[in-house]
């Protein structure tokens, strides 16, 4: 191992002493290259608080060079106040890259990945397991919150549906009394009615799908993960209902996520059949990249399709998973409390045991880099960086370490 010492000036100090301005301290780093086939660069700040992403150092993450000793010392050594690698690099994954899919997290992912490479270079094979049929109406929340997120149209408020709302058509079905527990704003509902009429008219969900695509001018290819039956049902654990199986939007929209569960099943799994492209989007991908979705209900479903599993096991080597735990919670929605309720860690080192068979990466946030070796010894390589895409330029920065 090669070892140099160096300074950088910080654009942004985190911690930084009581009466020092931002963005003037110099940090010690220490660097050090580790020699393998795979070249890795780590290193470790010398006092507390590292540059941010908006700093003239540029943001930058810790890779493991590979399994044993020699990568756990790596990782265990470069522990300090962070870990470091360059990620201000051009993305390397120059072919096809496709995304395994869930709703919010993966929309997020999405957009990052079309900040630094172009749209038709981007497939997402995504999550219908949420998928219900409402009103008589086909309803998508999964693809649809890809797509309004992609077209700058989201909703701010709510994180689902479009801007800009207005919610009469749902004021005037409560006045009659009818279902009104999954909100519809009036925009969003020319999307489902859309929908609907094409898939009654004989066309595929995939095909629908495109055409939504293509009227938003997204550029990139939305495939559902199967055109077939497939509901997402949890089994509730405690209350009234326990031991009952409801929907996925049942628990998550009508008990706000708020009744523990026992069980996850995927209805029609067994009998779906992969998408038209599902299965060659992944084998033709120079990365196939998972999501920060809810591993649970959103990527399993995906998953649970035969044939995709298959599929994505071949693709190990070049698939690369983003954890959507952080310092042991989920960013958004049940997924730490679903891990724990069915059995599994709610932490980053139960997502690696979760993706092992399918991802030879595993992008952790800095809050768990401590977490490193632990990732590592169950068989898949983390790489330590800045996850949550709240301020300016952390999205850019980690498509660019996914893409690395």
């Amino acid at each position: 191992a090669a070892m140099a010492a160096t300074t950088a000036t910080t654009g942004r100090s985190r911690g930084a002493p009581a009466g020092e301005r931002p963005g003037t301290r110099e940090t010690p780093v220490v660097v050090m290259g580790v020699a393998s086939r795979r070249w890795v660069l780590v290193a470790w700040s010398a006092v507390a608080g590292m540059p941010g992403d908006s700093g003239t150092v540029p943001r930058h993450t810790a890779r493991c060079p590979g399994k044993g000793p020699t990568c756990r010392w790596a990782i265990g050594a470069a522990i300090g106040s962070a870990t470091v690698a360059r990620t201000d690099q051009p993305p390397s994954a120059d072919g096809p890259i496709t995304v395994i899919a869930g709703g919010v997290g993966a929309a997020r992912m999405l957009a990052a990945l079309l900040e630094v490479v172009p749209a038709p270079q981007v497939t997402a094979v995504a999550n219908v397991g949420d998928d219900l049929v409402l009103h008589g109406l086909h309803i998508s929340p999964d693809l649809d919150t890809v797509t309004y997120t992609l077209a700058g149209q989201i909703n701010p408020e709510t994180g689902w549906g479009l801007a800009g709302e207005t919610w009469q058509a749902m004021e005037t079905l409560g006045r009659y009394g009818g279902v009104d527990w999954f909100n519809l704003g009036d925009r969003d509902l020319g999307t489902h009615l859309y929908r609907t009429h094409r898939l009654h008219q004989g066309a595929s969900l995939t095909e629908v799908t495109a055409e939504i695509v293509a009227a938003w001018d997204l550029g990139i290819r939305l495939l559902p993960v199967t055109d077939d039956h497939l509901r997402t049902m949890v089994t509730l654990a405690e209350g009234p209902d326990a031991g009952r199986e409801v929907t996925f939007q049942e628990y998550f929209v009508q008990r706000r996520h708020s009744v523990a569960v026992s069980g996850v099943r995927f209805d029609g799994a067994e009998a779906a059949t992969p998408g038209p492209d599902v299965l060659a989007a992944i084998d033709g991908a120079a990365r196939v990249v998972i999501a920060p979705s809810n591993p649970v209900v959103s990527i399993d479903p995906v998953l649970a399709v035969p044939g995709v599993r298959t599929h994505l096991e071949a693709a190990r080597e070049r698939t690369v998973a983003v954890s959507p735990i952080v310092a042991g919670a989920a960013l958004k929605g049940p997924a730490d409390r679903l891990l724990r309720e069915l059995g599994h860690e709610a932490t980053v080192v139960g997502i690696a045991r979760w993706y092992a068979p399918i991802a030879a990466t595993l992008v952790i946030d800095e809050a768990d880099a401590h977490l490193a070796p632990a990732v590592a010894a169950e068989g898949i390589e983390p790489v330590v960086t800045r996850t949550i895409m709240k301020e300016p330029g952390v999205a850019a920065s980690l498509a660019r370490v996914v893409l690395a």
